[in-house]
This record gives C-alpha cells, sequence and structure tokens, in this order.
C-alpha cells in the first residue's frame, strides 16, 4: 500500500502528453517552486505518456509507455515532486504504479470494471474523470468497485457534461454529489471548458473561461483543482486550447487559495449559528 495523498488542498497541473522531457522539467521546475512557496498545498505533476482518445488517427499521442514512465521518474526524482499519469489498460496498471503516486482513469473509461479493479489493487490512489456522459450520482458505482477491490484513497474529477453540438457544461452540484461517496473531489478546468472535435480532427477549447469556472467550483468547496499547464499552449501537441499558460499558474493558485480560505472561513461561521424558533406574527386579518 502506498502512502495516501495528504488531506492538503490539491494540485494537479502539468502539459496534457509528454512532449519532451524538457518541456516537462520545465513546467515541474515552476511547480517545485510552487510547492516551496505554499506547503500548505499538494501539488501533483501530471502529464500522458499516451492520449488513446484523440480526435484523429493523425494527431500526436505521446512518447509511448517506456519512456513517458522513464521521464517521469526523472521528474519525480529531480524535482520531488508527486505525480500521476492516465492508464488506458489493465496490464499497464502495476508498471506504472510502481512509478507514479496516482492512477488516473481517462473520462471515457470510467465505467471500464477491468481496468478500476486493476488499478484498485495496486495500492495506489486512483483518480477517476467522471465520464461526460454519465450523472455524479452514478459516480458512487465506480466508487463501490474501487472500494471493493481494496482501494482506499479515491478522487473523482468532474470535467463536465457532454450535450452534443461540441460544448461541455458544469453542473456544479456535481461536487458536493460526488463527494458524498467519501471520495475527494477535484474540478478540471480546463477540460471543463473543452470543445470536444470543434475543430474537426482536433478539440477546440475556450480558455477563457478556466478561472472564472475554477473559482467557482473551489467556492463551491471541491478538494482540489485539475488544470493542464504548458509553457506555450499554442505550440502544445495536445489540449493547448483548454491549457493554462505556465506564467498565470502562480497568480491562478493564489487566487483560489484566497477563494478556499473565504469559503472555508463561511462555513465554519454558519456551523456555529444558533436558530431561534419564533412564534408566527398574528395576522391582523
Amino acid at each position: 500500500m502506498k502512502m495516501k495523498i495528504p488531506n492538503n488542498f490539491i494540485l494537479i497541473t502539468g502539459p496534457c502528453s509528454i512532449e519532451s522531457y524538457d518541456i516537462c522539467a520545465t513546467v515541474a521546475e515552476k511547480l517545485a517552486l510552487l510547492q516551496q512557496q505554499h506547503p500548505e498545498v499538494t501539488i501533483v505533476f501530471k502529464s500522458s505518456f499516451d492520449k488513446a482518445n484523440r480526435s484523429s488517427i493523425n494527431s500526436f499521442r505521446g512518447v509511448g509507455l517506456e519512456k513517458g514512465l522513464e521521464v517521469l521518474s526523472t521528474i519525480k526524482k529531480e524535482f520531488n515532486l508527486l505525480a500521476v499519469t492516465d492508464i488506458h489498460e489493465p496490464s499497464q496498471a502495476k508498471p506504472v504504479a510502481e512509478v507514479v503516486d496516482i492512477l488516473q482513469i481517462p473520462a471515457f473509461l470510467c465505467r471500464q470494471t477491468d481496468l478500476l479493479v486493476a488499478a484498485a489493487e495496486t495500492g495506489c490512489t486512483v483518480n477517476v474523470k467522471k465520464g461526460q456522459f454519465i450523472s455524479p450520482w452514478q459516480t458512487q458505482n465506480i466508487v463501490d468497485k474501487l472500494q471493493a477491490s481494496g482501494c482506499q484513497d479515491i478522487f473523482l474529477t468532474e470535467r463536465g457534461s457532454s450535450f452534443g453540438y461540441h460544448n461541455m457544461v458544469v453542473d456544479f452540484r456535481s461536487l458536493p454529489v460526488m463527494a458524498a461517496t467519501g471520495a475527494r473531489v477535484i474540478y478540471d478546468a480546463g477540460h471543463s471548458v473543452q470543445l470536444p472535435g470543434a475543430m474537426g480532427t482536433q478539440s477546440g477549447g475556450q480558455a477563457e473561461f478556466i478561472q472564472p469556472l475554477a473559482r467557482a467550483a473551489v467556492a463551491v468547496g471541491c478538494n482540489g483543482v485539475f488544470i493542464e499547464a504548458h509553457p506555450n499552449p499554442a505550440e502544445a501537441k495536445s489540449d493547448g486550447a483548454n491549457s493554462l499558460p505556465l506564467a498565470e499558474l502562480s497568480g491562478f493558485l493564489e487566487t483560489l487559495l484566497r477563494i478556499r480560505e473565504v469559503t472555508n472561513s463561511c462555513v465554519e461561521t454558519q456551523k456555529n449559528v444558533v436558530v431561534e424558533e419564533k412564534p408566527l406574527a398574528k395576522s391582523s386579518y
């Protein structure tokens, strides 16, 4: 059983796919600095060795399992960061779990029982992206599968719901609904503004809505935020249209932490409020 991820506010971030060690290292260096500045936050480096659900067969998928794990292992050691990456097949769970701290289940595979069981059996924390085709209430079934297979540290990530026509919609009721399962709830600020397949052979995005929606999610009370960050999103080989520029990450986190502080303070105040029952005023009629 691996160490449980600390119960802090969580920031999961990094380039969507592993394009090169240099790009990953550039991002990781920034994350290591942020981690030093914010010890109250658990920062997790994220990047995928394979993007198996790209729109086009010609799209860049990543560097593959072997090279990807080599890059992730090096990043973890050099920058002293936790790491997460996606798995797509049960056979990938064990070798990937030997390198990273969190196994991530992609949204389109969130109901794949064999994949969930294989991830749970590694002893890793498992982060499941809620499929854009299921309701938040249905995530209880996902949690049940993981718990029945021995997983003791579960994240559920909200990334919006799809109603067709290249659009994602976030119903913020989903955050407390998923929290009721006992899992920690993460809000995916980037994929929530994705426009799937909107550019024909690739997805588009509305990056201008990343920060407002993330602020809303933290105000609702999520346990953390997932955002893909890239030194130059315009040149990213995957999901650049809904990635945050790396230069904006520090300010983004600072804002979220201030909102979280105020939200937590308000919640604590509400808990201490005593509501006195008063008799109804007599009607003059």
